[in-house]
């Protein structure tokens, strides 16, 4: 199942990926959600083969997902790939300079089954997929109005 979306951001492209690429906040904000991360790598700088192991409640169950960064071509892409033990994920954010201070945010996540009850739980969502396709723009219009009130904030 893949899902697309953008935003456009009233920020500079440098400032977006900065801001995507800058793991330590959404760590926080991760251990802030109850979400537990352990960094798998040894990179000083961030970049590609940044990995963490994941733990998280869904739907009442403990899960476990490794995610790696894949791609990191600043200041246009950034490439997730993540694996559970009935899913895989790639999720890729791609920054588009519109001017020297517009960005468009172009973000797609694609779900892959490995199980047969994965298989299953993509085919019920197929049915609501209008509503989750909506959930998942809405989602990403509030991070790239998030990104542009922090860039109101830094003065850039």
């Amino acid at each position: 199942m893949k899902f697309s979306s953008r935003a456009d951001v009233a920020a500079p492209v440098a400032f977006v990926f900065d801001q995507l690429a800058d793991f330590s906040s959404f760590e926080q904000a991760a251990r802030g959600r109850k979400i537990s991360l352990r960094r798998l790598d040894t990179l000083a700088v961030p970049g590609a083969g940044m990995s963490w192991d994941i733990g998280f409640m869904f739907r009442g169950k403990p899960r476990q997902l490794v995610a790696d960064i894949r791609r990191f071509d600043r200041p246009e892409l950034l490439e997730y790939a993540g694996v559970s033990s009935s899913f895989e994920a790639a999720l890729a954010l791609n920054m588009i300079s519109l001017s020297s201070a517009r960005t468009r945010l172009h973000v797609v996540l694609e779900m892959k089954p490995r199980t047969l009850g994965a298989r299953l739980l993509i085919q019920s969502a197929k049915l609501g997929r209008g509503n989750l396709e909506r959930k998942f723009t809405d989602r990403i219009t509030r991070f790239g109005q998030a990104l542009e009130a922090r860039a109101r904030q830094a003065g850039v």
